[in-house]
C-alpha cells in the first residue's frame, strides 16, 4: 500500500498526463469547446453533461446531434425556436433520454435565461446561500419549476436525495474550474474551484478504491463527500482537479 503522499504524487502526476489538450477530443467536453459565446458553451455544456453516460463515443455521436437539432446555436434556439423547430427537436433521443425530454429541458432553460437570469446566475445565487451540492439539490427544484412529465425529471440528479450527480458535477467542473490548460473553461467566477465535488462514475469509483482513498462501496453522496475530504487535503484550491487522475487511471489505463 502507498502513504497518502506516494498517493498524492501519483495522482498529481497523472493529473499532469490527462489534464492537457489532447484529452478533449475524445471527451465530452468537446462539445461545448465548439463554442466561444458564454451561454452557447454552458448551455452545451449542461445539455452534453446530462446525456453523458455509458459509451463515450456514443455519447459524442448524441451530443453533437443534439447541437445539430439546436442549429449549432444553443442559445438562439432555447430562446426564439419556433413550434415547428420544437417539434424536429421532439426527434432526439438517447437512451432513456428522449424527445419529450429534450424539448421540456429547452423549456426550462428558456425560463431559466428570460426569468432568472440564466444558467449562472442561478448557481451563483444559490450557492451563496447552500453548499454546492445542495445547491445541485435546489437547482433541479427550480429547473423542474414548469408543467413537466415525471420521467424527465430522473435527468437531473439531487445529492440531497443520495445522488453523486455525477454529470451535474463534472459540468461544474467544466464551467468553474480555470486550469490554465485549455481544458476546463473558467467561464464561472464566483464559485470557488475548491468547492466542487469530483464526478464519480464507475470508473474513477474504482481507482479510488484500489488507491486506498475511498472505502465506500456505492457510488453515491456518501461517496462524493469521503472522497472530497481525501482530495481536499491533497490540493485544497484545486480539488477536484483529481477526477482527471482518476478517470484517466480508470478508463483510458485500466488501472
Amino acid at each position: 500500500m502507498m502513504s497518502n503522499d506516494e498517493i498524492k504524487d501519483f495522482l498529481n502526476f497523472k493529473v499532469g498526463e490527462f489534464n492537457k489538450p489532447a484529452f478533449i477530443e475524445l471527451d465530452p467536453i468537446s462539445i461545448p469547446h465548439h463554442f466561444n459565446v458564454k451561454e452557447d458553451i454552458e448551455i452545451s455544456a449542461f445539455l452534453t453533461a446530462t446525456i453523458s453516460w455509458g459509451n463515450r463515443k456514443a455519447i459524442l455521436k448524441a451530443a453533437n446531434q443534439m447541437m445539430f437539432l439546436l442549429g449549432q446555436s444553443p442559445y438562439d434556439f432555447v430562446i426564439s425556436a419556433n413550434k415547428r423547430q420544437l417539434i424536429r427537436a421532439s426527434e432526439f433521443y438517447y437512451r432513456t433520454f428522449n424527445g419529450t425530454d429534450f424539448t421540456y429541458f429547452i423549456h426550462s432553460l428558456r425560463n431559466i435565461y428570460q426569468n432568472h437570469g440564466g444558467l449562472e446566475n442561478v448557481f451563483n445565487d444559490l450557492s451563496n446561500r447552500y453548499t454546492l451540492q445542495e445547491t445541485i439539490g435546489h437547482f433541479k427544484q427550480l429547473f423542474f419549476e414548469l408543467p413537466h412529465k415525471i420521467r424527465t425529471a430522473k435527468h437531473v440528479s439531487d445529492p440531497m436525495n443520495g445522488s453523486a450527480a455525477k454529470r451535474i458535477n463534472m459540468m461544474l467542473r467544466w464551467l468553474v474550474r480555470d486550469d490554465n490548460k485549455g481544458v476546463d473553461f473558467g467561464l464561472w467566477k464566483h464559485i470557488s474551484p475548491s468547492r466542487l465535488s469530483c464526478p464519480l462514475d464507475v470508473h474513477s469509483g474504482n481507482t479510488a478504491r484500489k488507491l486506498g482513498i475511498l472505502s465506500r462501496n456505492q457510488n453515491d453522496a456518501k461517496a462524493v463527500i469521503e472522497l472530497d475530504k481525501v482530495l481536499s487535503n491533497f490540493d485544497p484550491l484545486d480539488p477536484v482537479k483529481y477526477d482527471f487522475a482518476l478517470f484517466g487511471l480508470g478508463v483510458i489505463e485500466k488501472f
